[in-house]
Order: C-alpha cells, then sequence, then structure tokens
C-alpha cells in the first residue's frame, strides 16, 4: 500500500524592502530631529541665567534628606567588593520577584538622594551637614559628617567605597541558554548622584565597549563621590553575531522605556530600563555611525531642554549637535523619565579606534569632574563648537564614492567633497557642499546607491539669546 506524504508547506518569510529598514541614529535622528528653539533668558537677582524654553521637562521629585534615606533591603544581598582590575569569574544574576513599574514619587521608590550639579554655582553633594545642636551660645551649629549609602541594583546592596561586577539578565531567553550581562558598578566613599554608562545597545558598535570598560576600571572607590554604573555590553546578542540588530532583527534603540507584553526588543528594552537605568540620575548612551558611517566625537543632545543643554558643558573636546531624538530611543525615554540624558557619538562600527576612544574616556571623566564625582587635576581645552542646526548630504547616483574631504574638515558652499564614479560608464557625479560648515560625519569610501547619505554637515547657527 502506497502512502502520499504531503510535504508541509511553509509560509515564505516575509521580504523587508532595503528602503523600509530604518537608517542609523546619526541619520534618522538629525533628519526627524525637531529645530532649536530660540532661548529666552532671564535673569535672577544672583546673576545666573535661567533659560526658559518652549520645552518644559519635568524635573525629578525632591530628593530625599540624607539622615531619612531609606535603610537597604535586607532581602537583599551585600555585592561583593572586586577589584575590577583584577580577573573573576562572570556574575551571575540574582534572584528577585519581578518588578513593577513603579512611578518615580511612589513610596519605596529607589532614589539617590544627592542632585546633580548644573552650573558652577552647583557645589557637589556636601561632604557635611550643619545641624544645630544643644550650646550654651545661642546660634552654634557643628558640621556633622554625611556618610555615602549603599547603591541599591539588580537586587543587591553595593556598599560604599567598593567596587563589584552584578548580571543583569532580562529573564526572556531559551532558559537553558541564557546568558546574563555583566553591570560593573562602583560605588563611591563619598555622597553623589548616579550616572549610567551604557555601550553597544547596537551589537557592532565596538568603540563603546572600550570606552566604557576604560572609564569603570580607572575609576577608585575611596576618591569618587556617587555611583558609577557601567554596562559595556548591553546587546550580547547582537555583539556575539557582529550584528546592530536583536536577535529578531529589532533595533534595540528604537523600543525604549519598552513593554512587558510586547516584542522580544520590547521586553528587552523594559527590563534594561526598569532594573537598571531608573536607579540612575544621569546617562550617556555611547554609540558609534552604522552602514560604513563614522562620526567626528561629538554628543547629541536636546539643546531646547534647558537640564540637558546645562549638562552638555561638562564634555570636553566634544562638539555639542543639537537632536530632540526620535521615539524609542534610551536617551528620549531616560529625559521622559527625568534622568538627564545624552548620546556620544564616537567612529564606525566594527572597529576599535584608539583616537575616538580615547576622545570618549576623556569627556566622560571631565563630565565627572565637572559634576564634582571626581577631584582629579584636569586641564581643560579650548571649547568645541555647538552644531544648532546640521544635515545630510546624500548622493544623486550610483557607483563608488572616493571622498576628498576628512572627518572634521571645515568645507565652503560649493566645495566638492567627494566624487561617486560609475565603474562602468566612467562617468563621475561630485557632491558639492551646499552650505558653509564642518564635517561632522561621513561615508566611508564604498559603493553607494542614489540616495545613500554620505556627509553630515553640522552648522553654527545663530540663536537669539545665546
Amino acid at each position: 500500500m502506497l502512502l502520499l506524504v504531503s510535504s508541509p508547506v511553509f509560509a515564505e518569510p516575509a521580504k523587508v524592502p532595503v528602503s523600509s529598514l530604518a537608517e542609523d541614529e546619526s541619520v534618522e535622528e538629525i533628519e526627524t530631529s525637531a529645530p532649536r528653539q530660540p532661548q529666552e533668558v532671564d535673569r535672577d537677582t544672583t546673576g545666573k541665567s535661567s533659560g526658559n524654553t518652549g520645552t518644559k521637562t519635568e524635573a525629578r521629585p525632591p530628593q530625599e534628606e540624607p539622615s531619612k534615606a531609606r535603610a537597604a533591603d535586607p532581602e537583599k544581598i551585600v555585592a561583593p567588593d572586586i577589584d575590577l582590575k583584577e580577573v573573576a569569574p562572570v556574575p551571575e544574576p540574582v534572584e528577585s520577584a519581578p518588578q513593577e513599574n513603579v512611578a518615580d514619587d511612589a513610596p519605596g521608590a529607589e532614589r539617590n538622594p544627592y542632585p546633580i550639579a548644573s552650573g558652577q554655582d552647583n557645589a557637589a553633594p556636601p561632604a557635611t551637614e550643619v545641624q544645630d545642636t544643644t550650646s550654651e551660645e545661642a546660634g552654634a551649629k557643628t558640621e556633622i559628617p554625611v556618610e555615602a549609602k549603599p547603591f541599591s541594583l539588580l537586587n543587591a546592596d553595593v556598599l560604599p567605597g567598593t567596587s563589584t561586577r552584578l548580571a543583569w539578565s532580562p529573564g526572556i531567553q531559551i532558559a537553558g541558554l541564557s546568558q546574563p550581562t555583566p553591570v560593573l558598578v562602583v560605588n563611591g566613599a563619598k555622597p553623589g548622584p548616579a550616572l549610567c554608562l551604557t555601550g553597544a545597545v547596537h551589537g557592532d558598535e565596538l568603540n563603546g565597549i572600550e570606552i566604557v570598560r576604560r572609564v569603570m576600571y580607572d575609576l577608585e572607590p575611596e576618591k569618587l563621590s556617587g555611583t558609577v554604573v557601567g554596562l559595556p555590553i548591553v546587546n550580547v546578542q547582537g555583539f556575539q553575531q557582529g550584528s546592530r540588530y536583536l536577535a529578531d532583527r529589532r533595533d534595540l534603540n528604537r523600543y525604549f522605556p519598552g513593554d512587558p507584553a510586547g516584542s522580544l526588543a520590547g521586553r528587552i528594552a523594559h527590563s534594561l530600563f526598569e532594573q537598571v537605568i531608573r536607579h540612575c540620575d544621569m546617562l550617556v548612551d555611547i554609540h558609534t555611525g552604522s552602514l560604513k558611517r563614522t562620526n567626528l566625537p561629538q554628543m547629541r543632545a536636546d539643546m531646547n531642554n534647558p537640564a540637558v543643554a546645562e549638562f552638555t558643558r561638562g564634555f570636553d573636546g566634544m562638539a555639542i549637535v543639537h537632536s530632540s531624538g526620535g521615539p524609542g530611543m534610551l536617551r528620549s525615554a531616560a529625559v521622559a523619565a527625568g534622568i538627564v540624558s545624552v548620546t556620544m557619538e564616537a567612529g564606525e562600527s566594527l572597529r576599535i579606534q584608539e583616537d575616538q576612544i580615547e576622545a570618549g574616556v576623556n569627556s566622560i571623566n571631565s563630565l565627572m569632574e565637572k559634576q564634582k564625582m571626581l577631584n582629579r587635576f584636569f586641564v581643560w581645552g579650548d571649547p568645541e563648537p555647538v552644531y544648532y542646526d546640521s544635515h545630510w548630504l546624500r548622493a544623486d547616483h550610483g557607483g563608488i564614492l572616493f571622498s576628498d574631504v576628512k572627518l572634521g574638515a571645515t568645507v565652503i558652499q560649493g566645495e566638492i567633497l567627494g566624487i561617486v564614479a560609475d565603474p562602468i560608464t566612467n562617468e563621475q557625479h561630485p557632491i558639492r557642499a551646499d552650505s558653509d560648515g564642518r564635517v561632522i560625519g561621513m561615508a566611508v569610501d564604498q559603493v553607494v546607491m542614489a540616495g545613500f547619505a554620505a556627509y553630515h554637515i553640522g552648522l553654527k547657527a545663530e540663536v537669539p539669546g545665546e
């Protein structure tokens, strides 16, 4: 008897048109960015300027007084004190109950009780607290030292003056193949704000990994005021495959703050945001160019946001590029949650570039010095420009791109930036600057098609009140 077995019918995978794939942040973010708004400058009685823009940012709720800070949760473990310069086993995640979304002002919400320094008149977290004491002399005061508190993260308490390795896991991988993501934490011996550094949200962006590693491994807990949390590799799945994306081909940096019942990207974003990002006061999310593009070391920041604009003053040696950010980006979600955030761009993907890494490390160290987290002898360089306006020039023809300018070059309107040569017909099509400016991002020499973003031109626009 002959049995006829029908072959299974598999649905043909949906084809994603190349034109529908999102371009990297360095292109899409700029072209969809809200323009820089004129800034009204008010002067208070102290002579300090306070910028008011049409975009209002809700400040984080008033911080808890140091003397009233909550005691460490007795159910949490005490994280081991590890010298990050020494080799140690990979940390394992600490089991904890699933966390619900906690409002910033809800009772029991984790808070660092020390505000971010902004401006030269806002000093670092006080080393002493002045209180009235009983004395025969009226008005006599004494100075009582303010002690640093344990930093609670990932169901562990990191004691003051210690450093450790923790592990974050969204808990949604195949159980037998799950792999935790290392989280480095240095909790200073003195009180201060909490700074978070994230690298490789796109798995192929290697410069950020090395920037985070060097910054974290150079910190000495006994000399630090506040806490620094470093995630060198956020997107481990993409990193292992040399890919920008997650395993589901989604861009993680388009899904924050995430959705616990959403796609894989949405769930990972939600887990990271709730378990790590919300515990911090400041965030520097480190990226590179992608799709064979390279970026001059720069900070992307929403300069319409006064707190963010002030924050950018701490980065030495970095050009500032105004970008309002797009939906789903980590820094946009963080700012919406009251966490002062910027994106650092440095170099190109799939490469380790020493000059770009050094620039990134230097700028983050200068930020920590500006925020009074470090007390180092730091020589500030000449201020880099702030580019309130920028745009990308695109190729109008397909062919092989040959650039005549280098990254960081100053260009004038009409100048030839590069040539697109047709290898078959030998036709050559120049790409010319459409305005005076500076090349702050560009494509590396490669095969391009019509419409490919080739040169990012930064303009030092005049803004009233600046």
